[in-house]
């Protein structure tokens, strides 16, 4: 289905030692991928349309290829990973479903399930066995759950504060990555559209984004790794995807502070990872950049599209997907 490929990609940036390089590791066929979870420099999981989950134990070079049995026509947006056998998947709607597999992905149960029409899910994220899950709002009410045990319960929560999404306010299924734990038991959400907000304790901050359409916002944010008071969001408009405007924030928490960038990334970005506290990279379908000093400025490293990007749990490397099943290696100094 998918064919591997030993395409290089090599930017250096103002003659200095910070280098990246992009490995295409395969591509080929007519899945999306946008849910990506990297447990290891070597455990990778990946998920998309038509049912699709791909598991690799040796980074990238083989796979195992599985779609899901009765979910062949759902859109597996987002996947957690614990182990090479323990992981958690989201369909996004009609079924709304999340599946989990101790095995692997040999056989899968299913923890939550909701076959109406109104309910679309987004992302989920978790921290430890902590677990947190977004949907769409409904007449204002953002759907949100939460786990404790890695998935294999949920239960629906109205926190205070999630009840006041704008008219035309969404969330945006693109890398599984507008959600985020900032710590303890708070959890920070992004949204676009009509409306772009930043949602984390019992507070809606309007954001200084490109929105005010469908297809405009934020759609990922990040931590800084080392200090949980600081944040990344990216964003844009996916119509308009090499568009600059409004496409990516630094932000405080607390006092809540929204910081401009000197040289915003080269378009759209669905979705942005913090590698240390100063290099950062986001992706999106016009292309990759790479940022040195913590997201002020950024370089463009690739044209190549990809939905999303995740740096290993318990490694260095950085591993990214998108369409037409492409999935690649990232590596930095």
């Amino acid at each position: 289905m998918w064919k591997p490929l030993c395409a290089f990609f090599l930017v250096l940036f103002s003659g200095n030692v910070h280098a990246q390089k992009i490995t295409i590791l395969q591509e080929g066929g007519k899945t999306s991928f946008r849910g990506l979870s990297v447990v290891n420099d070597q455990t990778i999981w990946v998920s998309g349309s038509s049912g699709s989950v791909g598991l690799s134990t040796d980074s990238g070079k083989n796979w195992k290829w599985i779609q899901v049995p009765r979910y062949e026509r759902t859109d597996f947006r987002d996947i957690e990973a614990f182990s090479d056998r323990e992981a958690v998947i989201m369909g996004i709607t009609e079924p709304a479903v999340i599946l989990r597999t101790t095995d692997g992905g040999e056989s899968w149960s299913t923890v939550f399930e909701d076959s109406s029409k109104t309910l679309f899910l987004d992302a989920l994220d978790f921290s430890g066995d902590h677990g947190a899950l977004v949907g769409d709002p409904e007449q204002g009410r953002i759907f949100f759950a939460e786990s404790v045990d890695r998935g294999e319960t949920w239960v629906q929560k109205l926190p205070s504060g999630f009840d006041s999404a704008a008219k035309g306010e969404s969330f945006f299924a693109a890398s599984g990555s507008n959600i985020c734990h900032i710590q303890g038991s708070l959890w920070a959400l992004v949204s676009g559209g009509k409306k772009s907000s930043l949602y984390f304790g019992n507070n809606r901050y309007p954001l200084f984004m490109n929105q005010g359409q469908e297809t405009t916002g934020a759609n990922s944010i990040t931590i800084q790794p080392s200090d949980s008071n600081q944040a990344f969001i990216t964003g844009g408009d996916f119509a308009h995807d090499t568009a600059r405007y409004g496409n990516s924030i630094h932000i405080q928490f607390h006092p809540f502070i929204q910081i401009q960038l000197k040289t915003p990334p080269h378009g759209y970005r669905s979705c942005v990872e913090y590698l240390d506290a100063d290099r950062m990279i986001c992706c999106g379908t016009s292309g990759v950049d790479f940022s040195v000093d913590g997201g002020m400025n950024w370089r463009l490293v690739s044209g190549k599209s990809f939905h999303v990007c995740r740096k290993s749990k318990e490694g260095r490397l950085v591993y990214l997907a998108g369409t037409h099943g492409v999935i690649a290696r990232s590596d930095y100094p």
